[in-house]
């Protein structure tokens, strides 16, 4: 990509934020297992970072996919997955649909507030039957006048314990699992919400994920983000700009589990020499590398597509699962070069090694990343009918 000094700047901008707003405050919030997020948020919002893509007329600086690319990568640079990770929900996966589908009215009441930061948002889609099997999924909204009256549950929606709004997915007729879906834009104070305790997650200790109950609850049915029906294909136009922004968020994280491991190894030292000394060490240290610069390849590759309008489905399922399978063989691989203090909790590896797990399942897993790219190739078998 041929990256402008306005690319660059953006790019200082971010790092400049992680540096001085996240980094100092990453061990406590892990321990905490939150982040003061409307307060990031709002600072982020000042300096355009939660709508670098948005429209202009909306607060958003109108700027293409391939600077909030460049976002996503500086943000890999955080001391911990749990931020960046709540970042991506508000810029990557609750708000591209009202962006580019949702009334008017939707847009100023959901998304101009959500690149302010003045609004924290999260994307209601996972359910304990139906994670990467969004067609499976039971949640209903059903029309009782000018409203819809939802019921259901939704499973690991992070942000949503101090969201303000969820970009819901329903079912809202008895079609078709492709065709019964909707999108809809739920405030989370609404009557009927109630939500679990704080999941217990392996990683991303600092990102707050609960389970939330829909009870009876009601929503006018304007605040559908377009057409009946549509909401499954909206999900799934949502689901590759998420997918890239993961690859994209990967990189420099990975980047930096190699670079920390080599001053690591440069210290350390073993039978009268420095770890990095062994050919073994250096020597996989460099494949590590040279496999994320292919990452970066393919991650840049797919948003070209996408910037172009093309359809970036193919690349940016292929970044996703080389990103995840990638982010388990570098930190493994790492972790193993700084012994038992790569075991150690508060180690920045053993950190790095629980975080990028989700990256394997998240938006997709790994095995329905690899359906998609069968499917354009042409060899994914059809269903057997009777």
């Amino acid at each position: 990509m041929n990256f402008t000094t306005e690319h660059e700047a953006l790019r200082k901008t971010v790092r400049d934020f992680v540096e001085k707003e996240i980094n100092p405050y990453c061990d406590e919030w892990e321990n905490a297992g939150e982040f003061p997020i409307h307060e990031l948020f709002k600072k982020m919002g000042n300096l355009g970072l939660l709508g670098i893509q948005k429209p202009e007329e909306y607060g958003g600086m109108g700027l293409d996919y391939s600077y909030n690319l460049v976002a996503a990568e500086e943000l890999g640079m955080a001391k911990c997955g749990g931020v960046p990770l709540a970042v991506g929900v508000q810029t990557d996966m609750c708000t591209p649909a009202i962006a580019r589908f949702g009334s008017d009215e939707l847009k100023r009441d959901f998304l101009a507030p959500a690149i302010t930061g003045d609004m924290v948002g999260c994307i209601g889609v996972s359910e304990v039957g139906a994670g990467s099997d969004v067609a499976g999924m039971k949640t209903s909204a059903k029309k009782d006048g000018d409203d819809y009256v939802i019921n259901g549950a939704k499973m690991w929606i992070t942000n949503s314990p101090k969201a303000d709004f969820m970009c819901l997915l329903a079912n809202t007729s008895d079609d078709k699992p492709h065709k019964n879906k909707s999108l809809i834009v739920v405030p989370m104070n609404s009557p009927g919400i109630s939500f679990s305790p704080h999941l217990n997650k392996l990683g991303m200790r600092s990102s707050e994920t609960a389970q939330v109950f829909l009870d009876d609850v009601r929503v006018p049915q304007r605040n559908r983000i377009g057409a009946e029906g549509t909401g499954f294909m909206m999900q799934m136009l949502q689901f590759q700009e998420e997918r890239m922004w993961g690859a994209a968020n990967v990189i420099k994280a990975l980047e930096n589990c190699v670079t920390q491991t080599i001053e690591y190894c440069r210290e350390r030292k073993t039978f009268g020499q420095p770890l990095i000394d062994n050919q073994y060490i250096h020597f996989r240290l460099a494949e590590l590398q040279t496999e994320i610069e292919a990452l970066r390849a393919l991650t840049y590759q797919a948003c070209e597509l996408h910037v172009q309008g093309k359809d970036a489905t193919r690349l940016a399922s292929m970044a996703k699962l080389k990103a995840g399978r990638l982010g388990r063989e570098v930190t493994d691989t790492c972790l193993q070069y700084w012994g038992g203090n790569g075991y150690m909790w508060e180690n920045p590896l053993a950190r790095a090694y629980r975080d990028v797990r989700l990256v394997s399942i998240g938006g997709g897993a790994d095995e329905i990343m690899l359906g998609i790219i069968c499917k354009l190739m042409g060899t994914l078998p059809g269903k057997k009918r009777d």
